[in-house]
């Protein structure tokens, strides 16, 4: 049952909108927080999908306009709640088959899914200035609000970065679940791609699968485990980036400079600032 709140109706129409522009919605509800939403719409390849993601942010916002709302793609606008992520699942076909399905395997996947999911654990690091591309990003990538901000995988876990949902066959996919919504689309699919592509190639296995709550797991519990965390921050990730020759390559020269200029004038702005949390919290103590 959804709530009975004007955002409902918004949400129905934009899908209704949607759907006489071409897209094939496969769900539509109320997520987590309060005027949070989620509409999903099918698969395609990678171009087109990315094209598909663009051209969904532009509908939403110019109709919501047109009714009286506003609908924004930051990844945490609202303190102590879940923010908005954009989980992305991947599959590769060959020859019109899903081949990160093998029957054979416990759990249902197949060398190429397990060099993938490597892959991309392999430069999550490297990726994150491109999947989390604001400094608002890394707000939401704390413990507590279903995001992820451990480097892990599972097939059932979803406090995982890495998560395998449980349709086998054609549907098997991998879902990266630390995107978010400001991303670029283009450049996102691109590196994860590339990511794991490269754990393909080069025959990457993952680690050790991660069952339990990596969010209530201690220091000492984490580091045995092997498991690492994601930048905390877009100037982190940024640095990550400029290591990571696969991330560089694939972004190529000319938007591989422009993204780090802008990105570390974007960081540089806001490490400048004084903010309302700094005068409340100081002000009158110092």
């Amino acid at each position: 049952m959804g709530p009975f709140d004007k955002g409902e109706i918004m949400r129905q129409r934009l899908c209704l909108t949607l759907e006489e522009m071409g897209f094939n919605i496969e769900a539509s509800h109320h997520e987590s927080a309060a005027g949070q939403h989620e509409i999903g719409f099918k698969y395609d390849e990678a171009l087109r999908a990315a094209d598909n993601i663009a051209t969904f942010k532009v509908a939403a916002k110019t109709l919501s306009q047109e009714h009286g709302f506003h609908a924004t793609f930051m990844p945490k606008p609202i303190f102590g709640v879940p923010g908005s992520g954009m989980h992305t699942n991947m599959s590769l076909m060959q020859d019109g088959r899903n081949i990160f399905f093998d029957e054979s395997d416990e759990r249902g996947l197949s060398e190429e899914a397990y060099g993938f999911i490597a892959g991309l654990m392999e430069h999550i690091k490297g990726m994150s200035a491109i999947l989390n591309p604001l400094v608002n990003s890394y707000k939401r990538l704390v413990s507590g609000f279903e995001a992820p901000c451990y480097v892990t995988w599972s097939a059932s876990n979803r406090s995982a970065l890495i998560r395998i949902p449980s349709e086998r066959g054609e549907g098997t996919r991998v879902e990266l679940r630390s995107p978010d919504p400001a991303a670029n689309p283009y450049l996102a699919l691109a590196v994860c791609l590339a990511a794991g592509l490269d754990g393909i190639e080069r025959a990457l296995e993952p680690p050790r699968e991660v069952t339990g709550n990596v969010y209530g797991f201690c220091e000492d519990v984490r580091r045995s485990k092997g498991v690492e965390k994601l930048p905390e921050n877009l100037f982190e990730a940024v640095k990550h980036m400029c290591q990571d020759s696969l991330i560089v390559e694939t972004l190529g020269e000319h938007v591989y400079n422009a993204y780090v200029e802008g990105k570390l004038k974007e960081w540089e702005e806001y490490n400048t600032q004084v903010t309302s949390w700094e005068i409340d919290k100081y002000l009158v103590i110092y």
